[in-house]
């Protein structure tokens, strides 16, 4: 007889060890870990700082991230920013092909083939800038060429005010216009070049040991 129960018994003791299955969990995933907060298309804003308008920002892709860390608008498929003063007059036209404006810094970085143009028609071309709104300055760490009507400016390290009326050039070469009575004459011929070849200006080229300051 206690042969026929632990037979009995067997099968059913196995039967219940197999069926019981354990559990493999992870932590919850929960979407503000990764999911931006906003992604606009087709944008064509005015932005504010501290009630006043600030910028213009057109773009194609425009995502808004309040999670990251730091926290950041995202512009990976181009940016055309127009700025303002206080009066709502445009300062500045920016373009780059890569933006990011991290809010909480009140920093932009821009990347690939940036274009900045201000109102006294200064043209600045480089693969990076930044700008920082709080010290109300530029700056890039690449090779970059400043433009103006009197000379053309190219140098390894930039930095300017926030509406570029005063910038600094380091390890620059450049040229300059010389206006004589007479006519107007341009001295000496070097081609000068942006890192992406957007144009070739030629001038002669005037090394310069030290960081050509503009005033």
């Amino acid at each position: 007889m206690r042969y026929i129960l632990y037979i009995l018994v067997l099968p059913l003791s196995l039967f219940l060890s197999c069926s019981k299955t354990s559990e493999h969990t992870a932590p919850a995933i929960h979407d503000r870990d990764s999911v931006s907060m906003m992604v606009s298309y087709g944008v064509n804003t005015l932005v504010s700082d501290s009630g006043v308008i600030k910028y213009r920002i057109v773009s194609e892709c425009w995502d808004v991230n309040t999670v990251k860390e730091p926290s950041r608008w995202t512009f990976l498929k181009g940016i055309f920013v127009e700025q303002f003063d206080e009066k709502f007059n445009v300062q500045l036209y920016v373009q780059a092909d890569t933006a990011w404006y991290y809010d909480k810094k009140k920093l932009w970085e821009l990347r690939g083939r940036v274009s900045v143009r201000n109102v006294e028609g200064l043209i600045f071309r480089s693969e990076e800038l930044f700008w920082d709104g709080i010290l109300h300055e530029l700056y890039s760490h690449k090779p970059s060429i400043v433009i103006t009507p009197e000379r053309v400016l190219s140098g390894t390290y930039f930095r300017s005010d926030e509406r570029m009326t005063r910038y600094t050039i380091s390890n620059s070469v450049g040229s300059f216009v010389q206006n004589t009575a007479e006519n107007d004459t341009t001295t000496n011929t070097q081609n000068v070049t942006t890192q992406d070849s957007v144009e070739t200006i030629q001038k002669r080229q005037v090394a310069s040991p030290k960081a050509a300051t503009a005033r």
